[in-house]
């Protein structure tokens, strides 16, 4: 246990760490695992936690890349969530691999404070945001009900300390018709690949009536086998975000009704299925916020005006149901990725070269410095306290 200042020994511990934590970091981006197949990088994340005497559980709630490690027995537990899932074909191109050793850092640095100042450290590794929501998962499955709070942070193309994000629902749409001869028989066949067509076209007329904040997008995934064949089948991907999520409940009313008019005008059936779990959109903390703010200027950076960051939202994720359940924050690192943004080659390559290093290690002190002063305030603490005594069991946030 150190007797120095807590802030000044968790900045130590960061920048002892270094070596360690760009060289799980390089490691990570060298090998980027998809959603839920991510078992290497869950294992090289916990590894120096297990090193340092945390406790670790795999597979919490049955998520099998999944883990938690806990460190200390403090009255205040406090979450850091560490993501590592990649992207198909452009790797880390959202930088998980930052936010995985960032949040290994915090964790590190925090369990060197955590007798002095009455804490129990969690490091959840978290997969499956870009594609599966795990954090609702390990939600429901109650691997966040005893944290008060819970952090992380994520790289970007300039700093934010309150980011927001969108309400997210993922849908698969099926149509289903009759196959037949396309010149012998074609009217005894109805058109799957048809019926994609117009309600393509007709989310395309919906979004000239799109609320603000209200955005649809999406793909073809299958529109017939030969041209000579009527296809009897075809499918296709949307994503829908809003603002709110009773915003987005009435967007995925409006282009179930597109759907349903494609498959009507061509004679076939259709089918919707979520392929993961709906995404809320994310509240961060008020005065954790604020914290981050000030620390980041204490690094050098600039973050964006409450303004801008309320103005441009930053995607959707999963963290967004973490903060719709308890405190949490999820602040944007900037890296310098020469003008690219997140989902970019030229984002990835910036994830592994010196500017993802620095945003690694100054994320890690920056959650780990404002989850020091939250410790630090008796207020904050007593905050907390009676927030998560009238959470229910679970941590599901309402929808």
């Amino acid at each position: 246990m150190s007797h120095r200042d807590p802030l000044t020994t968790v900045d130590a511990e960061v920048q002892r760490r270094r070596r360690d934590l760009l060289e799980l970091s390089h490691s990570l981006h060298a090998e980027p695992e998809l959603a839920f197949d991510e078992h290497r990088s869950c294992a090289k994340t916990q590894a120096l936690a297990a090193e340092q005497g945390f406790e670790i559980t795999p597979a919490p709630g049955g998520v099998p890349t999944a883990f938690r490690a806990v460190y200390g027995s403090g009255s205040l537990v406090l979450g850091v969530c560490a993501e590592y899932d990649a992207l198909p074909e452009i790797g880390h191109a959202c930088g998980h691999n930052i936010i995985a050793a960032a949040g290994v850092g915090a964790a590190l640095a925090l369990a060197e404070v955590a007798d002095t100042l009455d804490l129990t450290v969690v490091l959840l590794g978290t997969p499956a945001e870009e594609a599966g929501g795990g954090k609702v998962l390990l939600l429901e499955a109650g691997a966040f009900d005893d944290i008060a709070a819970a952090a992380m942070i994520h790289p970007g193309p300039r700093d934010i300390a309150c980011p927001r994000s969108l309400a997210l629902s993922d849908v698969a749409v099926d149509f289903t018709g009759r196959e037949a001869h396309a010149a012998v028989a074609p009217y005894a066949g109805r058109n799957a690949a048809d019926a994609a067509t117009v309600a393509q076209v007709a989310i395309g007329l919906l979004r000239q009536h799109l609320a603000p904040g209200q955005m649809v997008h999406g793909i073809v995934t299958e529109g017939g086998q030969a041209p000579n064949v009527i296809p009897a089948h075809a499918a296709m991907r949307y994503i829908m975000r809003a603002d709110t999520t009773p915003s987005l409940d009435e967007l995925r009313d409006r282009v179930t009704d597109c759907l349903r008019a494609g498959a009507l005008a061509a004679g076939c059936e259709f089918s919707t299925l979520d392929t993961e779990p709906r995404y809320l959109e994310l509240t961060p903390d008020a005065w954790l916020s604020g914290i981050v703010a000030d620390e980041m200027l204490r690094q050098g950076r600039v973050p964006v005006s409450p303004q801008v960051a309320a103005s441009s939202p930053f995607g959707s994720t999963d963290m967004g149901n973490v903060s719709q359940a308890m405190p949490a924050i999820h602040p944007i690192v900037g890296i310098d990725a020469h003008g690219a943004s997140i989902h970019q080659t030229a984002f990835a390559r910036a994830a592994a070269g010196p500017s993802g290093d620095a945003a690694v290690l100054d994320g890690a002190v920056m959650l780990a410095r404002t989850l020091v002063r939250l410790a630090q305030s008796g207020a904050e603490r007593d905050r907390l306290g009676d927030l998560r005594a009238a959470r229910p069991a679970g941590a599901r946030p309402s929808r």
